[in-house]
This record gives C-alpha cells, structure tokens and sequence, in this order.
C-alpha cells in the first residue's frame, strides 16, 4: 500500500473507533441530566437510580473518548501536515473551542458532579450535569462546523501567495447550510445510540433482578422512548440534509444511487445485485424516491454520474472525479436499514411494556430479543459509522470538495513503514482500551443500582457540627 492508503486507512481506524463513543458522550450526558431532573422534581427512588448508573457509564465513556480524541487532532500533523498548512487557520479555532469545551468545562464539570454528589446540593448538582450535556453540544457544533467546511468551503478564501486557506468569517463557517442540516441529524442519531443502550441493560436486568425491577424497567423505557423519538428525528433530518448534500455536492447523492445517466422521476433502489449474464444489475426500486429524496420533487431530473464527471473535468481540470461506487452505495443503505430496525425495536420495546405489561417466553418475537440483546446497541451505532463512511468517501477525491485534493494533503516525509508501524500500535492501545470500556460497561451493568444520594427520597440530614473535645 502506499503511504496515501496507509494515511488513509490510519486516520478511519482512529477516527471510526473515536466516533464509537462520541454520540454515547453526547447521549449519555443528556439522558443523565433528564433523569437526574426528575428525580429531583419528584424523589423518586428509581429515577435516582437510574441517573447514578447512566453517569457511571457516561463517565466511562467520557473517558475513553477523550483519549481517543486526543490521537485524532495528532492525526493532522502526524499524516496529514500539507493538509493541516493548508487548513489551519479555518480548524484552528474550532480546535481550540472544543478543546476548551471538552477538557476545561465538560470535563471540570463531570467532576464536580461525580465527587460533588454528597457535598452539593441537589439543585446545584443538578445544574452541574446540565452544564455538561451542553458543553457536548457546542463542541459538536463547532467540529461538525469544521467538518462542514470540508464538505462545502465557506467563509473563508486561498491567499494566492502562500497557498493556504484564511478564515475571512468565523459566522459563515459556523452558519454554513451543511452544519446547520448535520447537526440536527448527528444529534438525533447520538441519541438512538444512547437510547438503545440503556434499553438492552434495562432488559437484560430486569430478567434477573427482581428487588430492582421497577428501576431497571424505567431504564428500559426511557431508552426505548429515546431511540424511537431519535429515529423518527433522523428520518426527518436526514432528508433535509439530503437535500442540502445534493445542492452542494451533487455526485454524491449520484453515487448514493449508482446512478451513472441523468434521469427524471428517479427511482431509488432497495437493493442491486449484479447477476451473471445481466448488463445492469437487478434492482429493487422505490419509484421517484431519489428524486424526492434530492430535491422534494418526486418528477425532478437527478444530475448522473457520467455527466458529472464531465462537469468537473471542465470546471477542475484532468482526472477522475468519482468516489467509489460500491462503498458509497452500501453504507448509504446499512446506515439507513440499521437505523430503521434499531427504530423498529425500540416500538416494539414501547409496544409489549406498555401499561405494565412483560415480556414472555411464549412469544417468539420476545425470546429471540431477549436472546440477543447484545446486538441493540450495535445497531444504531454502526448506522452512525456506516453513514460517516459514506459522508467522507463520497467526497473523495476531494479533502475539500473543490479546493484541495486527498492526494496532496498527505505528510511528504512519511514512508509506508512508518505509517505501518503507527497503525499497529494504534490498533493495540486502541483493542485495549475497547476491551477496558467494555469491562467497565458490564461491570456497572451488574452491579445493583444505587441511589445517586445516599438520602435519595427523604429530606437530607443535618451535618453534625464539630465540637472541641479534651
């Protein structure tokens, strides 16, 4: 492999791995601090409970993900330093904010919350983990803004003299229309990864733990509620953004699609196979859903590959403009397929616990949920890495798109042993921590849920007061 592939693949094992625990962060910090807020307007025990074993695997997960950050900003000047001159001065601030975010207010305040639950007040502690859950939204903010930039360059201009990008306006890079689509759509999808968690250990518990049922039964719907209202809020999100992609980067809906000829009221395909003998794959087809999914109108012309491509040779230049097709076409349906059934369970979840209800060994459907519920955290989770393959894949070749070319951002001094080397050891810290997080995460599952007060559901006792003795 060459030393751009190697670059390449390094920087998607760091950065998939990484992603794996930011929208649990971002979840998980929400969630805490929406039950630690009804515990407090109410005293009730479960929701206490609850909260302590949510923060217990938000503070896990903070954990690793900051590690896991960290090696992903070195990435930049470690394989990818002509990119990072060139970049700089537009990633820069946005470096420096989440950075201040993640290490100085979402990272003090987990602190405050964690040591601080019986030195606090219930109030003030409570506001303690509200500060954390926006910090993680405005630091999603300003790196999807970033990321934005990458996809649709705005706000900022290439000085002719040292071919560089300058940041003319930090407020149209953080108002550009592709960040203010992805937002909501990332938020909403960091949600069912959450959601979906706290569902299969409040499942898998209840089973087990009669004493705590009623806690563990609050876990499971609270996530199921989370994963089914963050499902339907991907859906709607995902078809504006769908529709903001196209107008900036109209050759990657064409390969979402595989669709080489301009066409009118295009179809969109469930499925293709190429069979033996066949000229064009067979294919599954949901008439004018592509170009619904465009542009909003089901009659509109979607632009096809072909002729796409020989727009860009005249508007760029010399070369092939085309991501690779097969990749873009199947993470863009894994990333909605899996979405959709880690929806579909979750109603189902809502659906047979309804009013009190239980699952039963007699259902065919519950025994084989209750079998394999190690698989719904997965599910929503690698929607998530599925769609994030075919958002930075389907850009290709472009680092960013139009300005600056994949194949010249590369570190010119690497040499392929050196990025072999630095690949194998990512991999073996990164196997590790993975195993350390999931350790953690069955530990804390185990354990029976304690009160996140000690007096949690009765007034709080006075401290006793110090008296000179002799």
């Amino acid at each position: 492999m060459t030393a751009l592939e190697l670059s390449r693949l390094q920087f998607a094992v760091v950065t998939v791995y990484h992603y794996l625990f930011v929208p649990l962060s971002i979840s998980l910090s929400a969630l805490t601090a929406g039950l630690q807020t009804v515990w407090w307007r109410t005293r009730d025990d479960r929701y206490s409970r609850a909260t302590l074993l949510a923060g217990k695997l938000l503070t896990a997960t903070f954990a690793v993900g900051v590690v896991t950050g960290l090696v992903q900003e070195f990435q930049f000047g470690l394989s990818w330093s002509a990119f990072a001159q060139y970049y700089g001065d537009v990633f820069g601030p946005t470096l420096a904010i989440e950075g201040m975010l993640a290490f100085f207010l979402e990272a003090t305040f987990l602190g405050l919350w964690w040591f601080g639950r019986d030195r606090l007040r219930p109030g003030l502690h409570l506001a303690t983990i509200w500060v954390v859950a926006i910090g993680t939204l405005v630091s999603a903010y300003v790196i999807l803004a970033a990321n934005a930039f990458m996809q649709h360059p705005v706000g900022a201009a290439t000085d002719p003299a040292t071919g560089r990008a300058v940041l003319g306006s930090f407020g149209a890079l953080l108002t550009n229309p592709v960040v203010v689509a992805s937002f909501p759509h990332t938020i909403a999808g960091a949600f069912m990864s959450g959601g979906a968690l706290l569902m299969a250990i409040g499942m898998w518990r209840r089973r087990d733990d009669a004493e705590q049922a009623p806690t563990w039964r609050v876990l499971a719907r609270v996530g199921a509620w989370t994963t089914l209202v963050g499902g339907t809020a991907v859906s709607l999100t995902g078809d504006a953004l769908g529709k903001v992609m196209t107008a900036v980067q109209p050759m990657k809906m064409a390969a979402a699609e595989a669709l080489y000829e301009t066409t009118g009221h295009a179809p969109f395909s469930l499925v293709a196979i190429q069979l033996p003998g066949m000229a064009q794959p067979w294919s599954l087809d949901v008439p004018w859903l592509l170009s619904f999914l465009a542009t909003g109108d089901p009659t509109a012309t979607v632009q096809g590959i072909d002729d796409l491509q020989r727009r860009y040779e005249l508007q760029f230049g010399p070369g092939d403009y085309t991501p690779w097709i097969p990749v873009a076409y199947w993470t863009f349906r894994l990333m909605i397929g899996l979405g959709v059934l880690a929806t579909g369970i979750a109603a189902y979840v809502l659906w047979r616990t309804r009013r009190g209800r239980e699952f039963t060994p007699t259902w065919f459907a519950d025994r084989w949920l209750l079998r394999f519920l190690w698989v719904l955290p997965v599910l929503p989770t690698a929607a998530a890495t599925f769609g994030w393959l075919f958002t930075e894949t389907a850009r290709q070749p472009w680092l960013v798109f139009g300005l600056f070319r994949t194949h010249d951002g590369v570190s010119p001094t690497l040499t392929p042993i050196e990025l072999t080397a630095s690949l194998a050891g990512f991999a073996l810290v990164y196997g590790v921590l993975a195993v350390v997080w999931v350790r953690l995460v069955l530990h804390v599952s185990r354990r029976e849920p304690a009160p996140l007060h000690p007096t949690s559901g009765t007034e709080q006792e006075p401290e006793p007061v110090l008296e000179m003795s002799y």
